[in-house]
């Protein structure tokens, strides 16, 4: 399509020699017509004109407009990219990986309708994320009424349905069929990349109009297998960039590689690991954590005062937009300005929390906990601490507690053609012999300069884990000794610097390791 003017064959465009015309349209067309982004990350990163036309749409221009990274702008300055340049930037990656597993193997069979389609579903995946994306699904939702079903539990399947919607209020259908899509195999086929293939076996195949051989498809965009995937690759690269962190993984070796050779077993051990640092020191970040409490928490008072109008006109809140795809469009992070800027009186309570984070006066962090068994609840006495005050945060390697590496399967250089896995003992003995621990954040709603309310919230805290047998707080507070207990208790500051000490340890036995072996 060259303006108004949809063209069936090139040759009726004078002045092209009929080879051109004949033999190379797909690639004519997407050398004319692609746009070219300047990314951070990836440098220059080459779109297909269909990913351009779902680009310019109000459903995917709505990214620009939510955090990547949630409430962490708040603790970290450089943290104030958004859903929108992740998604290009994943888009990018899954059309590289696609094309040069077409390029080294072809016996494959990937065709050009494959390699699109995985383009477009890198690109959607993230639609369906709310207002600083995982705290609307995680934090806010789980806590309101909201539509039933998986659509109010998980992004995903949010995602889907804003996918579909995108396509058609912007009837893109005709698009897609013109780029050689066939519809709706093409369509359900791109959804459920999005989603992620749980089981393959369990699938019928063919399945939404692939063959079984070409089941990997489904684990580019969103690897339920063993969580390595390029969406992972862009954020991980992303995020250390604007968090100024070291990011330790190269994805480029794994991409350019396509096989994981059992010589690249360190190397997915540090992706796993770099997602754990990651969670440690910004996503799950205790200044982090209590700021999206309290962003969750004024979304909360605020639900029900606030109405998004929808399709056929009818309203929605905060919490049931998500059932509506025209609504939901429309809800982005600035609700966080519309309640702050606010002169409402039924959003006073919500605007207070959000201007205790603006003037830094957030809830007060008392300690945290390690238990020896897993916690879903506490049961706390009454006093200066209540069952709210009380985070559970979970770090892992992305498989809860199993070894993400155990589903991976390696290959040696002399045999390029048998598959087989590495057990953890004949990798390392260095490695993790947990793979998941739990973390028990206890915070206070008290200002900073009620001095005695917290002293007296940090007592009762050492109480309660005394008597539910619980490791002694780490609690943020000057006095880490207490004479009355004999017990030293180590500051939050000394916990970080002890991440960043293992994380030294852990470079310098690559290094040594690569050097040997």
């Amino acid at each position: 399509r060259i303006g108004n003017i949809r063209l069936k064959k090139l040759t009726k465009i004078p002045g092209f020699t009929g080879t051109l015309l004949g033999h190379h349209w797909t690639e004519f067309m997407f050398y004319v017509f692609c746009q070219v982004f300047n990314d951070p990350i990836h440098g220059t990163v080459e779109l297909h004109p269909l990913l351009i036309k779902i680009i310019d749409t109000p459903q995917f221009q709505r990214l620009r407009n939510i955090k990547q990274l949630g409430g962490a702008y708040f603790v970290y300055p450089g943290a104030s990219h958004n859903r929108f340049e992740h998604s290009i930037g994943v888009g990018h990656l899954a059309g590289q990986l696609v094309e040069a597993l077409r390029t080294r193997q072809p016996e494959l069979d990937i065709n050009d309708r494959d390699v699109l389609c995985v383009k477009i579903a890198g690109l959607c995946h993230d639609l369906g994320h709310g207002p600083f994306s995982h705290l609307y699904d995680q934090m806010f939702i789980p806590k309101v009424p909201h539509p039933p079903g998986p659509l109010g539990e998980k992004w995903q399947k949010a995602s889907v349905e804003m996918f579909d919607h995108l396509v058609k209020s912007n009837n893109l259908e005709l698009e897609m069929e013109d780029h050689g899509l066939i519809l709706p195999d093409d369509m359900d086929f791109i959804k459920q990349m999005i989603e992620g293939l749980k089981d393959p076996k369990a699938v019928q195949w063919p399945y939404c109009g692939r063959p079984k051989d070409k089941f990997f498809l489904f684990e580019v965009v969103a690897n339920k297998t063993n969580g390595i995937d390029v969406d992972k690759f862009d954020y991980f690269a992303r995020d250390c960039y604007h968090l100024g962190m070291q990011n330790n993984f190269d994805h480029l070796h794994i991409q350019y590689s396509l096989q994981s050779s059992k010589q690249e077993v360190g190397n997915l051990y540090d992706m796993f690991y770099t997602r754990n640092c990651l969670h440690r020191r910004a996503y799950q970040h205790k200044v982090n954590t209590i700021i999206e409490h309290m962003i969750a928490e004024a979304f909360e008072k605020a639900d029900g005062h606030i109405k998004i109008e929808g399709s056929g006109g009818k309203e929605f809140t905060l919490s049931t937009a998500i059932g509506d795809m025209e609504a939901y469009t429309k809800l982005t992070d600035h609700v966080f300005e519309q309640i702050l800027n606010s002169p409402s009186v039924e959003l006073a309570e919500a605007k207070k929390i959000l201007e205790r984070i603006i003037s830094r006066d957030h809830y007060r962090f008392l300690g945290e906990t390690k238990p020896r068994q897993v916690l879903t609840r506490v049961s706390v006495p009454e006093g200066t601490l209540k069952p709210e005050d009380f985070v559970f945060v979970t770090f892992d390697y992305g498989m809860n507690d199993q070894d993400p590496i155990k589903n991976v399967y390696f290959y040696s250089k002399r045999n390029r053609d048998t598959a087989f896995n590495i057990p953890r003992d004949q990798v390392s003995k260095l490695l993790p012999a947990c793979f998941s621990e739990q973390l028990i954040m206890v915070y206070s709603k008290k200002k900073k300069t009620d001095e005695q309310s917290l002293e007296a919230a940090r007592r009762h805290l050492v109480k309660w884990c005394k008597a539910k047998g619980l490791p002694n707080p780490q609690c943020s507070t000057r006095h880490h000794f207490s004479p009355k207990t004999n017990d030293f208790r180590v500051p939050g500051y000394i916990t970080a610097c002890l991440g960043h000490i293992l994380s030294f340890f852990r470079a310098l036995f690559n290094i040594i390791h690569i050097s040997l072996f």
